[in-house]
């Protein structure tokens, strides 16, 4: 079968589109034919060599991968033949070298999701891992109508689902992306998050204050009365001026709640939008460095796992709620299985729109340098 090994830790060119041996399923295991195969950000950091993260550097070569989407090919001893042809989803746990990044990959039964027919392989494989976090994410967030909510990273897979959840509550939303082109993806998402969602932007020659309801992509941003909900506001944080932009965005009296995983300067400048008492729901800093508005907890912060802590974990100057999803501060929820049902759900009654960023499996190489360069939106999913 045709599989992606990694031979040497290094820079994406490392990974190699190989041959090895068609696996058997065994007892209580099933094969599946994978039609897409999941990328995680955690996948760079392993495929470079970096130690101190949530999984042990793995033994070479090696398979990476831990997230697939296909259809059932061929069922071991002690499992029931009508497995066989069913469309399936499945977490291969947490290890790194999960085998997902190859053609076939043999799954324990019970680790099975079927898959609605409407429902496609990418955008199935992107609810096991990053739907599953995204739901942990927000039973932990506790958002409501009431909130005033801004999301780093709006247009990354998590992102994207972060802002349509927060939207739909009637919340106010300000959405931070890199560039235009991820902005206009962010204020997209309006369509989708509910009739009480309206998608805003400003001009730069609009006054302070107007909205103009539709209109050509804008590295603007919306001015909203303190007293209006439901609206969505995508900022590009690129652009200069983005963080006074944003303060307008919010509101005089500040953002209830930050949903971060990018850390470093923008996440610390976006958790300054936080008015005191606010809650910083904090999952990883994928610039590399922690949010500086709370403790940095010591494993890196590429956790897959989602958590619950409620202590405040700010520095002694903090006055936020800070609550960490992933790192020795979060508390494991348990029943991962559970969330990956939870977010399949929403996917396949439409309550989500999932964006992928999909690349030919042969070209897995560009897709981990994609990421790495912030170049994809959505989840990155190999096909």
């Amino acid at each position: 079968m045709d599989a992606i090994r990694l031979h040497a830790f290094g820079p994406p060119e490392n990974l190699a589109l190989d041959q090895v041996p068609d696996p058997v399923p065994g007892p209580n295991e099933v094969r599946v034919a994978v039609r897409a195969h999941g990328v995680h950000l955690l996948d760079t950091t392993l495929r470079r060599g970096e130690a101190g993260g949530p999984l042990p550097l793995p033994d070479l070569p090696t398979i990476p991968g831990r997230e697939i989407a296909g259809v059932v090919d061929a069922v071991g001893p002690g499992v029931d033949a009508a497995w066989r042809g069913r469309r399936v989803a499945a977490h291969l746990g947490a290890r790194p070298d999960g085998g997902g990044y190859a053609r076939l990959a043999v799954v324990p039964v019970e680790a099975l999701h079927r898959v609605p027919a409407h429902v496609t392989a990418p955008d199935a494989l992107a609810m096991i891992g990053t739907g599953r976090t995204a739901v942990g994410i927000l039973d932990l967030a506790e958002l409501t109508a009431e909130d005033v909510v801004v999301v780093t990273a709006a247009a990354g897979g998590l992102g994207t689902l972060l802002v349509q959840a927060a939207a739909a509550t009637g919340a106010r939303v300000v959405g931070l992306a890199g560039g235009p082109v991820k902005a206009a993806l962010v204020r997209s998402l309006a369509e989708v998050s509910g009739p009480q969602v309206t998608r805003v932007t400003a001009r730069p020659d609009t006054a302070d204050g107007a909205r103009v309801l539709s209109g050509p992509p804008s590295t603007g941003v919306t001015s909203h009365p303190d007293s209006e909900r439901g609206t969505l506001t995508a900022i590009d944080y690129r652009a200069d001026g983005w963080l006074d932009a944003a303060r307008t965005a919010v509101g005089p009296s500040g953002a209830t709640v930050l949903l971060d995983g990018v850390g470093g300067d923008a996440g610390t400048d976006a958790a300054s939008l936080v008015r005191d008492g606010g809650r910083l729901v904090l999952f990883g800093w994928s610039s590399g460095a922690a949010n500086r508005a709370a403790e940095r907890p010591d494993d890196g912060g590429a956790g897959e796992d989602v958590g619950r802590d409620h202590r405040k974990s700010g520095g002694p100057a903090s006055t936020h709620d800070v609550r960490w999803a992933v790192g020795p501060l979060a508390r494991p929820w348990g029943d991962l299985f559970a969330l990956q049902e939870r977010a399949l759900a929403l996917a396949a009654d439409g309550t989500w729109r999932v964006i992928t960023h999909q690349v030919p499996l042969a070209e897995a190489a560009r897709a981990h340098r994609e990421l790495e360069e912030r170049a994809t939106t959505g989840k990155v999913v190999l096909v």
